[in-house]
């Protein structure tokens, strides 16, 4: 899916100014870049960021659904063992 694509399917956001440090060079290059380049990089750097500061769940809950979903399709913990001797 192209970057104008997904902006598209998001539709239009909210959106309020932050300053962030970067290296001289990555200044530089955005400085540089044209308008429509540079609100493709801030429309990648915002998914980023929103991506970074997404709860994510601990191994603890990971583990638990993992659990869950072998409970549900009937594999027993000697089926599991069985699948990983063979893997």
């Amino acid at each position: 899916m192209t970057l104008q694509r997904l902006s598209n399917s998001i539709g239009p956001m909210e959106t309020k100014t932050i300053q962030i440090r970067v290296s001289a060079e990555v200044a530089e290059q955005f400085e540089a870049a044209s308008e429509e380049d540079r609100r493709k990089m801030e429309a990648l750097l915002s998914l980023y960021l929103d991506d970074l500061t997404q709860e994510k769940p601990s191994l603890e809950e990971i583990m638990e659904s993992m659990s869950d979903y072998a409970q549900s399709k009937e594999l027993t913990p000697e089926i599991l063992e069985s699948i990983l001797n063979d893997a």
